[in-house]
């Protein structure tokens, strides 16, 4: 196998975990009345099962930084997968609403560990010229899984219990993902150059980026440690450059999510509800939506590393302010569902255009590779609080107060995420991670 395909072959292994991810998020949206009518519940109960996932994966990324570190990335997914698997299986035999909540949040272990662990190890083994594609390819395989539970949840919609099939639907891809990370997946070269590994390290770059390319790669990563010394604490983080460097990445994270995307993807068909239209046609426009962030994260690989990340994060951000104020206007005024579907399909496109890929991308490029790991885990973690905050009170605020409030809400944080973003984040695109850490530090 060249090393062109052997590259791209390890890139999809190592991203295949965003299907899960993907599958797992959205997989709830067309559950959530059959899951509500089963258990009896209200709001605020649907609101926990929801967003249980949401809790695992808080817990799953907090805790994988120190883990990936010490066990290296490959061991790590293997065992996300098998968190996915057993949580899937749990949800479908789930007799009480208390098991459903324990095996989402098994579930949302995997989710917050592929969060952390995909991008770290992607772009430790990426090319420099290519990274921001590469990073940006597990974006793309969660909206993959997205629109597969889109399409899963609508064929399942008129069978009994459907709930249960909607969300046993990871299993098989659950396996097929462990098999792939456990036989083809070759651990990460700067974790085995850390670990005093470096001929490992060294035949995994040439055989993925060429000889050449790899005996420079080897010289700049083993300088980057040797500058280092010591492995360092979680409180080094937090202190000093590196500390504001990671403040930089805790504000992208937070403002990923107070945009409102988890809340479309979560509770779309309740959403579309809202504008007027019957369940099943409701569950139909969730596959469209999933057509829109698939194909606008596909596009969008290809001007990742030409166009920049700082650009297209300015754009998006423009974007999603103009589609989410004129969703917000749409319920104000009761306007028609279609016109609201198409500001809503905009904004999806707008989103994972943009936002979707580039946190990854940025954050596992901004910090440093001695403590790239606990960082990136760190930043993930603030992400799924926000995530799991957005997710718990949405339909809570949706209800109570109606769409214009809470789409206006989410338009606002749009616009101050662009001021954010045009002011404070550096562009990082074609840089070597040791030229990255050069010139930030």
């Amino acid at each position: 196998m060249s090393n062109y395909k052997h590259l791209y072959w390890i890139m999809f292994v190592a991203t295949s975990g965003g299907i899960l991810i993907g599958l797992n998020m959205a997989g709830i949206s067309g559950a959530v009345n059959s899951i509500q009518s089963f258990f009896n519940l209200t709001y605020h109960a649907l609101g926990i099962v929801v967003s249980s996932l949401i809790v695992g994966g808080l817990f799953g990324a907090f805790f994988s930084g120190h883990f990936i570190e010490k066990y290296g990335r490959k061991k790590v997914l293997v065992f996300s997968s098998i968190l996915f698997a057993i949580s899937s299986l749990g949800c479908f035999f789930s007799q009480s609403v208390i098991l459903l909540i324990i095996f989402r949040l098994i579930g949302g272990v995997g989710i917050g560990i592929v969060s952390v662990v995909g991008p770290v190890y992607v772009s430790e083994i990426s090319p420099p010229k290519q990274r921001g594609m590469f990073v940006s390819f597990q974006a793309l395989a969660i909206v993959t899984g997205i629109l597969l539970a889109y399409i899963f949840n609508y064929f399942f919609m008129d069978l009994a219990n459907a709930w249960r099939y909607m969300l046993a639907v990871p299993f098989i891809f659950s396996i097929l993902v462990m098999i792939l990370i456990s036989h083809y997946l070759p651990e990460s070269p700067r974790w085995l150059i850390a670990n005093n590994r470096k001929l490992e390290a060294f035949n995994i770059l040439k055989k993925a980026h060429g000889n050449d390319l790899a005996r420079i790669e080897m010289k700049e990563i083993e300088n980057s440690f040797y500058s280092k010394g010591k492995k360092i604490s979680f409180l080094y983080i937090l202190k000093g450059k590196v500390g504001k460097l990671v403040f930089l990445g805790v504000i992208l994270a937070i403002s990923q999510q107070l945009v409102g995307i988890n809340a479309v993807i979560y509770y779309a068909p309740i959403i579309f509800q809202k504008t007027g239209v019957n369940e099943n046609i409701a569950l139909f426009q969730t596959i469209i939506i999933g057509i829109v962030n698939f194909l606008a994260t596909f596009i969008v690989l290809k001007f990742i590393d030409s166009k920049g990340r700082k650009t297209l994060l300015i754009w998006g951000a423009i974007g999603m302010t103009i589609t989410l104020s004129y969703i917000s206007y749409g319920f104000l005024f009761n306007l028609n569902n279609i016109g609201i579907l198409i500001a809503i399909l905009l904004y999806i496109a707008f989103f994972a255009g943009t936002f979707a890929p580039m946190l990854g991308v940025i954050t596992s490029e901004l910090f440093s590779n001695h403590f790239r790991g606990l960082a990136v885990s760190f930043t993930s973690t603030v992400n799924w609080i926000f995530t799991f905050l957005v997710v718990q009170v949405f339909p809570y605020f949706l209800n109570s107060f109606g769409g214009a409030i809470i789409f206006g809400f989410f338009a606002l944080c749009s616009f101050l995420t662009l001021i954010f973003v045009k002011i404070w984040i550096p562009e990082t695109k074609g840089k070597s991670l040791e030229e990255i850490e050069k010139e930030i530090f």
